[in-house]
């Protein structure tokens, strides 16, 4: 019953009826074929293994920070879902925030923007934020800050926005600014800055738009 060739072909019982195969060759192709290697079965492809859960990358220094500013009111949250800066802010359940909260803020990498809007903040808060060289955006809007603590943001190369708004910030502590050459919007409503000051100062950053 076995077939001489493929699947189509005749079986050698088939070809010796036809007289065209001797009944010695059909059983010596019968042994040959017993005695030949079957063929190994091909393995059968495992289902791709789900790639393991990453963990949080947050060091446990980094966690802690957020847990402080949390607990004292503050929020922190990415920038964006593809970008891991973060964005600190204390304007709405932080108001009671003091100087030594910032320690807080310090500890935390990457931090493009940071709101203190209507906090306690005063001239030695603004210390903290000296060497966090990735701040964007700073909002400083009602707060006890003066001239004296914008010399503390003479370094931060990257701002953009800086927003002193109701604050009792005069001429001389815009004279710490003139170096912040990425600056785009500076606010002065309601300070204690004037025209002549903000004249000088476009002279250095002459890209700055001032709101006052």
């Amino acid at each position: 019953a076995l077939k001489s060739g493929g699947d189509d072909s005749p079986t050698f019982g088939e070809l010796i009826a036809q007289g065209k195969l001797p009944v010695e060759a059909a059983k010596a192709a019968a042994t040959a074929q017993a005695a030949a290697p079957k063929p190994e079965p091909k393995p059968v492809p495992e289902p791709d293994t789900p790639a393991p859960v990453a963990e949080s990358t947050a060091a446990p220094a980094n966690e802690e920070a957020i847990a402080a500013i949390q607990e004292i009111g503050g929020t922190v949250m990415p920038l964006a879902m593809t970008d891991d800066s973060l964005v600190v802010d204390f304007h709405l359940g932080g108001t009671g925030l003091t100087d030594d909260g910032l320690v807080h803020v310090k500890a935390l990498p990457k931090v493009y923007e940071l709101n203190l809007k209507d906090t306690q903040i005063t001239n030695a808060g603004l210390a903290h934020l000296a060497e966090m060289a990735t701040l964007v955006r700073l909002h400083l809007e009602k707060t006890k800050v003066t001239d004296e603590g914008l010399v503390h943001l003479k370094d931060l190369g990257n701002l953009e926005y800086l927003n002193l708004y109701g604050t009792a910030v005069t001429d001389a502590g815009l004279e710490h600014l003139k170096g912040l050459s990425h600056l785009k919007k500076l606010y002065l409503w309601q300070s204690q800055a004037t025209d002549d000051g903000i004249a000088k100062l476009k002279e250095s950053l002459p890209d700055v738009t001032v709101v006052k």
